[in-house]
């Protein structure tokens, strides 16, 4: 999906390519993980040529939300701040980042 977002819209070639700049990718695993994210309504293809080019449906930052939402009711008991203290206590962060979140809250409320 990353490779969607930041294109906008890809081929599954387009997507190979840019894939195998990380690890070798083969064509077909990626011709069906385009297809699950059509069938889960990630994407949409039209029919470009011989190819279909896929457009995202889902923006960025409500999937990720999704994802989170999943993760923390199924790993974390539904509690977000079971999943925070996990990530504090085996994440190791410097001052900086420890100052950010100590921002984060104090602006929360």
């Amino acid at each position: 999906m990353n490779v969607i977002w930041d294109l906008q819209n890809a081929s599954v070639k387009n997507v190979v390519e840019v894939l195998q700049k990380d690890s070798p990718v083969a064509y077909n695993t990626v011709q069906t993980m385009m297809r699950i994210l059509e069938d889960k309504d990630y994407v949409r293809h039209t029919k470009s040529g011989r190819s279909f080019v896929y457009i995202p449906l889902v923006d960025r930052k409500k999937a990720r939300s999704e994802a989170l939402k999943h993760l923390i009711s199924s790993f974390f008991g539904g509690t977000p701040q079971s999943l925070v203290v996990d990530l504090l206590e085996d994440e190791e962060m410097d001052a900086l980042e420890i100052q950010k979140l100590k921002d984060l809250i104090n602006n929360s409320d």
